[in-house]
């Protein structure tokens, strides 16, 4: 059983590699891509099922056992994001199967985003920090191409801006690796938390710490999210989607695993991590009722969204820990299936500007009302999947005494209702302005992947007893022994 978690990297690679020699071929590459990624969802869905009952999964590579050699780790929170990755995967390029053809497919856009999907997989499971770095630059490595697609001059602009952050942080963090190892004398993830905890936390590592959770701050957009509005705003509709609702997760789940299993105690980073989520909620909230291009309201919803998560983090309790994985999954699909409800709305009407739209629910109503759909989710409405994470994380902020954190999370949310109501009622309702020899058409097919997405954060909402086991299992990051016994105790 543990030799199938390889797949989860290795065959998005090689499938990738395969396709760039059918260039030509962008069905044959669509629908094998999906086919391929639809499979391993299968085969996620057995081993999380697995995980949940039997306990968490070990791949030591080369027979190699922890600490000396490389390893996935397979548990229930790396799962649900590796699950919920590849689903969202396959419903944007759905989305690109049955719309026109767009001429980035020309330029490899297919094994590009299996090989970010690799990384982002790899990024899940790697056991450790070493071939965390690897798997960032995997990740990263295809979001730089998939960021040029369109070749457009802001585009580009803001393509140079992502970069630059990325390349600069990511040497920070290979500088704080080397300082890790020398302090610690190892890059498992257990037996770094295991030296950690004989030590305690020196003045040494808490520097690290912070260096780590810089470096991971950058790649989350976690207060220092200067690069995301513009990248992510820029680039075509599918590649907002991917990068709306996969990238910044990467970040998340990097400081979730790093601040819950290897730097928990202290008060010096938790509160850290409490201001910098509060700033990020009162930035991205700012953001998103100031800007008037519908592309930056939701790429500041993205920056709402991080820093909730990590005010999940930093109140750091079990309800709030569960709330925010519940979060993070509603997020993922929330923010793709956002991106790619703003994409068809400038398809259809050449326009960016909230002010010149108008009466687009008279034209296209199906639209219309799943842009409201993901108004009530991402504003968490109940019973829509947004409701459940939100809750939970605002009781642990009472139990905790995160009084302010509270307040903020209250607010953001009353933003981001703000936010995209502003978008609804000045572009969807109203007088239409588009005539009725001026309407684009929309087909019934294109709207599939998102009436796909709107259903899945409603079945989420109104499911939540079915997640509630894997959640709850996904919560144990709070109890690092079960991580450190499965890793260095032997496999399964």
């Amino acid at each position: 059983m543990s030799n199938s978690l390889v797949l989860f990297m290795v065959i998005p690679i090689i499938v990738g590699i395969i396709l760039i020699f059918f260039r030509e071929s962008p069905k044959l590459q669509s629908w094998f891509s999906i086919g391929v990624l639809t499979g391993l969802f299968g085969l996620g869905i057995y081993i999380l099922h697995y995980v949940t009952n039997i306990g968490i999964l070990r791949l030591d590579f080369g027979g190699w056992e922890p600490p000396f050699g490389i390893l996935f780790v397979a548990d229930t929170f790396s799962l649900l994001l590796s699950l919920t990755t590849l689903l969202v995967t396959i419903i944007c390029l759905l989305y690109v199967a049955l719309s026109p053809r767009d001429r980035m497919i020309n330029y490899y856009f297919y094994p590009l985003v299996l090989f970010l999907n690799a990384g982002i997989i790899g990024s899940y499971m790697t056991g450790d920090i070493f071939n965390l770095f690897v798997c960032f630059e995997v990740m990263l490595l295809s979001s730089y191409v998939l960021i040029t697609l369109g070749g457009n001059r802001i585009q580009l602009r803001e393509a140079m801006k992502y970069v630059t952050i990325n390349i600069v942080s990511s040497w920070f963090f290979l500088v704080g690796i080397a300082f890790l190892y020398g302090s610690v004398g190892t890059l498992n993830f257990a037996q770094i938390a295991e030296r950690v905890a004989e030590t305690g936390v020196d003045p040494l590592l808490t520097v690290i710490s912070i260096v780590f959770l810089t470096v991971f701050s950058l790649k989350a957009g976690l207060l220092l999210y200067v690069w995301l509005p513009g990248s992510y705003s820029s680039t075509p509709t599918v590649t907002s989607a991917l990068f709306g609702a996969l990238l910044t997760k990467v970040g998340v789940y990097a400081l979730f695993r790093v601040f819950t299993l290897i730097f928990h105690e202290g008060d010096v980073v938790p509160t850290f991590i409490a201001v910098m989520a509060g700033l990020t909620l009162i930035g991205g909230s700012l953001g998103a009722v100031a800007y008037t291009d519908i592309r930056k309201i939701a790429a500041y919803n993205v920056v709402i969204a991080v820093g909730f998560m990590l005010a999940g983090l930093a109140i750091g309790n079990t309800l709030a820990i569960e709330g925010t994985i519940y979060y993070i999954i509603h997020d993922m699909f929330a923010k793709a299936l956002l991106f790619l409800l703003i994409g068809t709305m400038i398809f259809l009407t050449n326009k960016v500007h909230i002010h010149e739209m108008s009466g687009l629910l008279k034209n296209y109503p199906v639209l219309g009302w799943s842009f409201f759909i993901v108004i009530l989710s991402l504003a968490g409405i109940p019973p829509f999947s947004g409701f459940m994470g939100k809750i939970l994380v605002m009781e642990g902020a009472l139990e905790n005494g995160s009084y302010i954190l509270l307040f903020l999370a209250v607010a953001s949310s009353l933003a981001v209702l703000y936010s995209l109501l502003r978008i609804f009622t000045q572009c969807f309702w109203g007088e239409t302005i588009i005539g009725s020899d001026e309407q684009r058409p929309l087909p019934a097919m294109r709207l599939l992947p998102i009436l796909v997405l709107a259903g899945i954060t409603l079945a989420l909402g109104l499911g939540v007893e079915v997640l509630a086991p894997y959640v709850q299992t996904a919560a144990t990051l709070l109890d690092p022994s079960i991580y450190i016994e499965a890793v260095l105790g032997g496999n399964e």
